[in-house]
C-alpha cells in the first residue's frame, strides 16, 4: 500500500503524481516526533522543579504546587500541538520525524499546507487518537484509499513521498547551466511568504525556461527572458525593470531553485 500514487490537477490545470505514505512510514515518522516531544516535556518539568523547589528529587509532586503542576499541564499541550502545527507550517509541511524519513503534509490540490489546514488536522488527532493508541487514526490510515485519517479528510490534506535524492545523476540543462553560473539560492533575496503567490504552473514555466534557456540565440533568450520576468516577478512584486539581461537570467535560475525545494516532488 506504501507504493500507491495519486493523480493531483492543480488549479492552474496542472497534473501532478504523488507516491503516498502509508502507515508504516507514517507511524514511524510520529514515533519520532513523540520521542522528541517526550524529551521536551521532560526537561520542561525537570527545569521549572529545579528553578521553583532548588531540589533534584525528580517526580516528588507533593513538593510542587498545584499552580506550577497546572503551568506544567498547559505547556505540555502547547508544546504537543504547538509542535505539529509549526513545524507542519514552516517547514514545508515536515515535522522532524516526517523530513527524517522523507514524508510530508500537501493540500489536496498540490500546493503548501496552509497554517489553517495545519491547525484543523492536528487538532482532530483527539479524534484519531480514540479510543486509544490512534486506533481510529490506525484503521482510517490503512483502510483508505489515501491513506488519510480523520484530520486529513477534515483539513483537506494528504500525507505524500518526497523526491529521493538520486546519486551521480546526471543534471539537468538549467542545472547544469546554474552549476556553471555558480549561482545560490541567498543570491536572491526573497520575502519569507513570497513564494506563497507562485502555483504549479508558475514552476512549470519557471521549469521550461531554465531548461531551454541555454539551447536559445541571444534574441530569443532575450525576448523569453524578459516575458518570464515579466510573470513570475511581477507575481512577487519586484520591479526587475532596471536589471540588465544577465542579471534578469541570473535572478529567474535562482528563484528556480527556490521553487524546486517547493514544487518539485517525487514522481
Amino acid at each position: 500500500m506504501e507504493q500507491e500514487q495519486v493523480g493531483i490537477k492543480t488549479p492552474e490545470y496542472v497534473s501532478l503524481q504523488f507516491k503516498l505514505a502509508g502507515l508504516g512510514s507514517r507511524a514511524t515518522a510520529f514515533l519520532i516526533d513523540s520521542a522528541i516531544l517526550m524529551v521536551a516535556n521532560l526537561l520542561m518539568y525537570v527545569i521549572a522543579f529545579v528553578i521553583l523547589t532548588g531540589e533534584m528529587v525528580l517526580f516528588d509532586t507533593s513538593s510542587i504546587s498545584l499552580f506550577l503542576f497546572g503551568i506544567i499541564i498547559i505547556m505540555m499541550f502547547v508544546i504537543y500541538w504547538g509542535y505539529f502545527i509549526a513545524f507542519e507550517f514552516f517547514s514545508g509541511g515536515r515535522t522532524i520525524g516526517k523530513k527524517l524519513i522523507g514524508i510530508r503534509v500537501i493540500q489536496d490540490n498540490g500546493h503548501s499546507l496552509t497554517l489553517l489546514s495545519s491547525f484543523i488536522r492536528n487538532l482532530l488527532r483527539i479524534i484519531d487518537a480514540l479510543p486509544g493508541s490512534y486506533l481510529v487514526g490506525i484503521f482510517m490510515i490503512f483502510f483508505h484509499p489515501q491513506h488519510k485519517r480523520v484530520g486529513d479528510l477534515v483539513a483537506g490534506t494528504i500525507v505524500v513521498h518526497e523526491r529521493k535524492a538520486q546519486s551521480k545523476k546526471s543534471l539537468s540543462p538549467v542545472e547544469k547551466e546554474i552549476s556553471r553560473r555558480g549561482l545560490a539560492k541567498h543570491d536572491l533575496d526573497l520575502g519569507e511568504w513570497a513564494l506563497d503567490s507562485l502555483g504549479a504552473k508558475d514552476w512549470k514555466l519557471i521549469k521550461t525556461y531554465g531548461n531551454r534557456l541555454s539551447g536559445l540565440t541571444a534574441h530569443e533568450r532575450s525576448a523569453l527572458t524578459k516575458q518570464t520576468a515579466d510573470i513570475l516577478f511581477g507575481k512577487l512584486g519586484m520591479d526587475m525593470s532596471e536589471k540588465e539581461q544577465v542579471e534578469l537570467e541570473n535572478a529567474l535560475l535562482v528563484l528556480y531553485l527556490h521553487m524546486k525545494d517547493e514544487w518539485e516532488y517525487e514522481l
